[in-house]
């Protein structure tokens, strides 16, 4: 059995001598250029530390957001301007929702013998997406509940908010869906 463990241990041995002059022996450009990056990082981090924070302003905004939105009912107002800078809105229940956002994953790495691959997955709904619809939303009116689907670009924008906007433009604004804001001005979130 000490033999046993002897050859072990110089097989060990061995082959840490043998992985570690093998890694030495590596000039390639690259590899002076990894060091070379490395040590100016080093460099610029004992002069230069990370600084700390007492206090995250972007945290603070997350959870103001999920605050916002985190109710159930919650109505969002979503005002769109098109290309003449002519405004329109929907009362909506909750947030619009992105079409390309899904409830589960839409694709998963496969390993094999030849290697990792990414497969895609089928949605909810049994069919593939490329997740080319980042542009399109989608909603429920918030007294009616009726469906309703909006694409923004080519000149076309829309600004989300969680109370009816007073402003000029938005005072103007056209009605788009069922909903008006006189329909839900008793709603209080």
């Amino acid at each position: 059995m000490k033999t046993i463990t002897r050859i072990s241990v110089a097989s060990a041995a061995a082959l840490t001598l043998v992985l570690g002059l093998t890694a030495c022996d590596d000039d390639s450009s690259q590899t002076k250029e990894t060091k070379a990056k490395q040590k100016s990082y080093d460099q610029l981090v004992a002069n230069q530390p990370a600084g700390r924070m007492e206090y995250s302003p972007t945290r603070e905004a997350i959870n103001q957001w999920v605050k916002t939105w985190g109710k159930k009912g919650k109505l969002s107002y979503v005002y769109i301007q098109n290309a003449k800078g002519e405004y329109g809105y929907f009362v909506m229940k909750g947030m619009p929702v992105a079409r390309c956002q899904m409830l589960t994953p839409t694709e998963k790495v496969d390993s094999s013998t030849n290697g990792r691959v990414v497969v895609a997955l089928p949605g909810m709904d049994g069919t593939y997406s490329s997740g080319s619809m980042c542009d399109a939303y989608y909603g429920f009116d918030a007294t009616t509940g009726v469906f309703m689907e909006f694409t923004v670009g080519m000149n076309q924008s829309f600004f989300l908010f969680d109370r009816p906007m007073s402003m000029p433009e938005y005072a103007t604004a056209k009605q788009l869906g069922p909903t008006s804001v006189e329909d839900v001005a008793d709603v209080k979130d």
